[in-house]
């Protein structure tokens, strides 16, 4: 089991795009394991994108209501439908705020051996699908928040006010 450190807000490699896989190959599986060993190795995580472990590369893993994965150089459909629940990061531990979010959302990427694969969820797996997405384009779920909120959000970042274990 190889469970790698999560990058803090502040790293550089969280701000930049995340480069499309070219190259279904034995890299990418042992990636797609690493992905997945972090998001298990610890409890209550609902996903891992390959930029959170310094990885420039468009993957991510999920485990959100009932349904565990990965997805390889994925687009969305959303709904026009929202929600607004609240939501956290790895990469910004302990902070949780309202973020609105499509209620629901379809994946269209591949597998790690190339096969075409489309996930569609509602919900929490609606989220976390866009959460992780979010990852690959160099966004943070804070980028999404808007008034009070976001400056809340911001002011306690700068200030430090999350927590700071990278395997917490």
């Amino acid at each position: 089991m190889t469970m790698r450190d999560i990058r803090i807000i502040g790293d550089p490699v969280l701000r930049t795009p995340s480069e499309p896989v070219t190259s279904f190959d034995a890299d990418l599986r042992a990636l797609v394991t690493d992905l997945m060993d972090t998001l298990l190795g610890a409890p209550g995580r609902a996903g891992v994108a390959a930029p959170q472990i310094g990885v420039n590369a468009q993957v991510f893993v999920y485990d959100a209501d009932g349904h565990r994965g990965h997805m390889v150089n994925p687009t969305l459909e959303l709904s026009d439908e929202l929600s607004d629940d609240d939501e956290g990061c790895l990469s910004i531990p302990g902070l949780y705020f309202p973020t609105p979010r499509a209620l629901h959302a379809t994946a269209h990427g591949y597998d790690q051996h190339g096969e075409p694969l489309t996930i569609a969820g509602s919900g929490f797996l609606a989220r976390a699908l866009q959460h992780e997405t979010d990852h690959l384009a160099g966004r943070l779920y804070v980028d999404t928040l808007r008034g009070d909120v976001r400056r809340r959000a911001l002011r306690d970042i700068r200030a430090g006010r999350f927590d700071s274990p990278r395997r917490a």
